[in-house]
């Protein structure tokens, strides 16, 4: 084979790993069937557009699209809004370009210090940046002010949070307050390691379960959002030690 014919055959390989690792089975099948095609568009559709490992499972509200990138940036030139900076954010944000999305947090909050979405979403950028100290008091002030802010989600990652300074029973304790109006696997998964971590298996088998039994009945989107979370509950139920489970 040429080089160039070795290179794309490199390319495909990379791409069906990368869809068996996303459970993206009927592109490992168009992409095996139809190399040349298929390839490249798992590459543009799929790879391009999906969240990069620090924020993998961890979701903000808001879609991703690389033509808005364009006009937010027109906007930010022009007009310099809070809210123009945190879309950006949001978007590299989920496209895990984390020094990218803090840089837009930041000018946003220098122009609106009193926004809910930006304390909330440059705290959660903090945490995935490893700096939970800096993040807490932005999540903590968001929470106290508005306990179900972006559907319960600041609330699990001042959670998140907690977990990252070793205060698990303070997590443990905002996780069960998200639960009492949501049901999300990211809070239930979580959950249930720092009952394991605590010894107290019934409990954790018991959220992990839930998890497990929700995936069953949920529709094809929440599947595919929650698939990180299923895994890892998947994989905690079998790391349970047999007797445990008798």
């Amino acid at each position: 084979m040429s080089p160039l014919g070795l290179l794309f055959g490199a390319f495909v390989l990379w791409m069906v790993v990368d869809a068996v690792r996303r459970d993206e089975w009927l592109w490992v099948i168009f992409i095996l069937l139809f190399p040349f095609l298929n390839a490249p568009l798992y590459f543009f559709l799929v790879y391009r557009n999906a969240p990069a490992g620090a924020t993998l499972g961890f979701e903000l509200p808001g879609a991703r699209d690389r033509r808005r990138i364009k006009e937010l940036e027109a906007h930010i030139h022009h007009l310099d809004k809070a809210h123009h900076h945190l879309e950006l954010g949001d978007i590299c944000y989920q496209q895990g370009r984390l020094d990218k999305a803090l840089a837009c947090y930041q000018k946003a909050l220098e122009r609106d210090s009193e926004d809910k979405d930006i304390r909330s979403h440059l705290g959660q950028c903090l945490l995935r940046l490893n700096r939970p100290k800096e993040a807490r008091p932005l999540l903590e002030k968001v929470c106290s002010e508005e306990p179900n802010h972006d559907y319960g989600h600041s609330l699990m990652a001042l959670a998140e949070t907690l977990m990252a300074l070793e205060e698990k029973d303070a997590a443990i304790k905002i996780w069960k307050q998200v639960l009492e109006s949501h049901s999300y696997s990211r809070a239930r998964v979580q959950l249930s390691e720092l009952y394991f971590a605590k010894g107290e298996s019934d409990s954790a088998r018991a959220e992990l379960r839930e998890v497990v039994a929700d995936d069953a009945n949920a529709p094809d989107f929440q599947r595919k959002r929650d698939r990180v979370w299923i895994k890892r509950a998947r994989r905690l139920l079998k790391a349970v030690p047999v007797q445990e489970r008798a």
